[in-house]
């Protein structure tokens, strides 16, 4: 069944979303929390993952971080597969291949299985992010209603990824490592039942056939690049990832190049041109890299340094998660206070302070520092990405509105990736540089035993690590807060005989100044290129 979605009125009113488009949201709601759970989820589940697999070190990197390497590999693909065949129905197609990944990781029988099984769910999870908030603009064409909509989405796409952790302490208390796959099959088969039923398909007419050698150019570059990264910290520099490096940065520029020719390229290099969307794709970037070293560190640090159960670490990780999940509801009404620009940099900057506190944790304790650093850390990264996704919604006419989201989101997966990767990778030189440990620090105290010398030392070098990867990321979170006051000072108007505006307008009255306007006016695209600052 295709439903028209709804738009505003003739006469510039919009019209209120009816009681249907709240159980929509709803709907949309459970793609978003499961896909941003998976992120994390293993970090609390790893200990006993390896323990059963016995993945190798570089293994066990892959296995965190393929997932969201393929989602952001493909995010603005799908993004622009749903403009064109419709947006529910490549949700729907993703969520089939999600849930067939999941069932595949539950009962991985190998690491190898394993990571192959991730790859696949974050195939599916691709399609589900930008799909998920495409269709919010269907279902909500009054300003404030999608606003509303938009922070609620937000908040379970940021919480999930800070709740993951503790619906894996939770599972496995109970359950083997696999339960923690297998939840996701459940939620799966309640959005095939009321998908069909709630959502509108959307598409667009306007659109050319999907640019096919972009979206191999997109994928030949960003996996190289990160393999080379991945490959370095674990092997060291050597001559394979200085070529397997080479060759994706390479890709990549070609990959940009031949966007600049295209009438409807994959990836629409002119929003970057606007510095709210630079500084919003920014803030997903770092924080998110931030973010994801800070939840998966201290997840190890909670298990294998101060022994503790992992439904008691999932418990510790309960305040960073509300945080993030309850600022990211309120995100909106803040900027309206404060100014978007304010609001970006103060969060940004509650961001870098919570990472930093979290250095008071030590071998012998430090747990206040944790609980208290990682709830400042989780008010600010709650904030910053409301406003990502509002200004991705608000930047952009409706019928490109995927594939604006899938660049949005593209920042947040690859920053999650790229926190795993490069901040782990960092925290692990660390380690490895205090002492001859057997591999990874559960690997060398199962070798040793937990009371040894060695253990002690390998704790030690690991809270080092630690101390040293969350510091790198609140100065990227700082350095990111300093570049949003910065680009947002200098920022002018697109007409440069209009006035610079004397305050700056956050992306909620973007959108209520698009959607009065209408989204198909002659005059939208000059209402954003003149308000979005």
């Amino acid at each position: 069944m295709t439903q028209a979605p709804l738009r505003p009125t003739t006469d510039g009113t919009a019209v209120r979303a009816p009681r249907r488009a709240w159980f929509g949201l709803g709907v949309l709601l459970l793609p978003v929390l499961l896909v941003s759970m998976d992120v994390s989820v293993l970090f609390l589940t790893l200990p006993r993952l390896s323990a059963d697999l016995h993945p190798s070190a570089t293994e066990q990197l892959w296995i965190l971080d393929v997932y969201g390497f393929f989602i952001a590999g493909l995010l603005i693909t799908m993004g622009n597969l749903g403009d064109r065949v419709g947006r529910r129905n490549i949700l729907l197609i993703g969520a089939a291949v999600f849930g067939i990944g999941s069932m595949l990781a539950a009962f991985a029988p190998s690491a190898a299985v394993l990571i192959a099984a991730r790859a696949l769910m974050g195939i599916g999870g691709a399609t589900l992010l930008p799909s998920s908030l495409a269709l919010i603009t269907g279902l909500f064409a009054d300003a404030r209603q999608r606003a509303t909509a938009i922070g609620v989405w937000t908040a379970f796409f940021a919480g999930g990824s800070a709740v993951g952790p503790i619906i894996g302490g939770l599972l496995l208390h109970h359950f083997w490592w696999g339960s923690v796959f297998l939840i996701n099959v459940p939620v799966l088969v309640v959005l095939f039942a009321l998908g069909p039923v709630l959502l509108p398909e959307q598409r667009s007419g306007q659109l050319g056939p999907l640019d096919l050698p972009s979206v191999g150019l997109s994928i030949a570059g960003i996996l190289p690049v990160i393999y080379a990264i991945k490959h370095a910290a674990a092997e060291g520099v050597d001559a394979e990832s200085l070529v397997v490096g080479l060759v994706g940065v390479v890709v990549l520029i070609a990959f940009v190049r031949r966007q600049k020719t295209l009438t409807e390229p994959l990836l629409d290099l002119s929003l970057f041109a606007r510095p709210a969307f630079r500084v919003a794709i920014g803030s997903s970037l770092a924080g998110m890299m931030s973010l994801a070293a800070l939840g998966y560190l201290t997840s190890v640090y909670l298990q294998s340094v101060t022994g503790r159960d992992p439904l008691v670490a999932a418990l510790l990780g309960i305040p960073m998660a509300v945080a993030v999940f309850v600022c990211s509801m309120g995100g909106a009404r803040v900027s309206r206070l404060l100014g978007a620009r304010v609001t970006f940099v103060v969060a940004l900057l509650a961001a870098a302070v919570g990472n930093l506190m979290v250095l008071g944790v030590g071998v012998d304790g430090g747990i206040g520092w944790y609980l208290a650093g990682s709830t400042v850390a989780g008010i600010g990264y709650g904030v910053a990405f409301t406003l990502v996704s509002e200004v991705a919604v608000a930047s952009v006419p409706a019928e490109r509105a995927g594939s604006a989201v899938g660049i949005s989101e593209t920042s947040f997966e690859l920053g999650n990736a790229l926190g795993l990767a490069l901040l782990g990778s960092l925290a692990a030189l660390v380690f490895r540089s205090g002492g001859d440990f057997a591999g990874t620090l559960g690997e060398t105290l199962t070798t040793v035993g937990a009371d040894s010398p060695v253990a002690a030392a390998a704790k030690e070098s690991f809270v080092s690590g630690m101390h040293v990867a969350l510091a790198a990321g609140a100065v990227i979170v700082a350095l990111m807060a300093g570049l949003a006051w910065t680009s947002a000072g200098r920022a002018r108007p697109a007409d440069e005989n209009e006035p610079d505006a004397a305050d700056h307008v956050t992306a909620d009255r973007v959108t209520a100044e698009v959607a009065t306007a209408g989204v198909d006016a002659p005059d939208t695209e000059a209402v954003r290129d003149s308000r979005a600052r």
